[in-house]
């Protein structure tokens, strides 16, 4: 049996006066479908085995390993499968979010050479998220795990007396104290990237990544080896994308780069990070987005309820007059899109599409 996997992708914009439909269609390896071990990693570095069907998708194992974890149903949309590469160093790279339609198992065969490892992990940028999953005990696990993993990978930044506090917590078990001390700390719920090259404040510039809490944190080395911490937030974002730049001069790596157009100080520029996690972070932006977007709308049914009549149609043109913000994938060859509230690029794609 041969394995198939449709994706529809539409780009629009107002420099082309049409839109352009492309369809991508491939067969992933016409694999046959049999029965297969997969392990599915979790934060501790523990692991639950599955007995799969090599074509199983992302989506479906992930029910499979939420059940098995006694994780509840209207839970499981807060966490996600990825790949990830656990390095012999101590450094945790999370290498991609697995898409829901993508297979696992033929993916881990097609990555052999990267010794990628398959982990279940939260899926959302806003920390305040967490105090919905505190009753269900399978949540409350991985949640807990998780935050460990990420105090003793460094991608959180205690002060020494927060971390002495985590220490009490953690060595009494308090996961519920635990985890509500770690959401004061700095970088808590971020995702943190591998070291990579951007062009801000000047080219060349190394950086490391932290995105979360609606905001792109670099932390950049300057050409005269002085530090600068520069935040860039969501809500001056306004497109970005996703190029393919080839391979690198020695022919071993493929360079991917996420530019993004951000308003800094009243004046739109493009930012460039070269990163072959640029997947990765496109996924985290549009998943901001996604929560900033669902929690406008919560708030505004909340006050509709309280609105006067009268007020109701100056909200509703207030409202679709705010930016749209669009993102897209170019192959090699680049070029500008620009959103249009008509008309926006891409409106059709998740996430998990990229």
């Amino acid at each position: 049996m041969s394995v198939f996997v449709f994706l529809h992708l539409t780009l629009s914009s107002p420099a082309l006066d049409c839109t352009v439909s492309s369809f991508c269609f491939y067969d992933t390896f016409k694999i046959q479908t049999q029965r297969a071990f997969l392990d599915v990693y979790l934060a501790d570095g523990s692991n639950i085995r599955l007995d799969i069907q090599t074509s199983d998708t992302a989506e479906k194992i992930l029910e499979v390993t939420s059940c098995k974890m006694g994780l509840s149903r209207e839970l499981i949309k807060y966490f996600s499968l990825f790949f990830f590469q656990d390095h012999d160093d101590g450094v945790l790279s999370v290498v991609k979010k697995v898409a829901d339609f993508e297979l696992p198992y033929v993916s881990l065969q097609s990555m052999k050479e990267l010794h990628c490892k398959l982990g279940i992990r939260k899926w959302y940028m806003d920390p305040s998220l967490d105090m919905l999953l505190m009753d269900c005990r399978a949540s409350l696990d991985l949640l807990y795990m998780q935050a460990i993993q990420e105090v003793e990978r460094n991608w959180v930044k205690p002060t020494e007396r927060q971390m002495r506090e985590l220490k009490f917590l953690q060595k009494n078990a308090n996961k519920a104290k635990f985890l509500e001390l770690i959401r004061e700390m700095q970088f808590y719920g971020y995702v943190r990237l591998d070291p990579c090259i951007c062009d801000y404040p000047e080219e060349g510039c190394s950086a490391d990544i932290y995105v979360g809490n609606n905001e792109i944190n670099c932390c950049v080395k300057l050409a005269t080896n002085q530090t600068e911490e520069v935040s860039f937030k969501i809500n001056r974002l306004r497109s970005w994308q996703v190029t393919f730049l080839g391979a690198t001069k020695d022919g071993e790596d493929d360079t991917l780069e996420l530019r993004f157009e951000y308003n800094d100080s009243g004046t739109w520029q493009w930012i460039i990070l070269y990163t072959k996690q640029a997947f990765l972070l496109s996924s985290c932006l549009k998943k901001m987005i996604s929560e900033q977007m669902m929690k406008a709308a919560k708030e505004g049914q909340e006050t509709e309820i309280k609105m006067p009549e009268s007020t109701k149609s100056s909200k509703k043109s207030s409202i679709q007059q705010k930016q749209v913000v669009h993102s897209g994938f170019i192959s090699r060859k680049r070029f500008l899109v620009r959103p249009n509230e008509d008309n926006c690029v891409f409106e059709k794609i998740r996430e998990e599409d990229l």
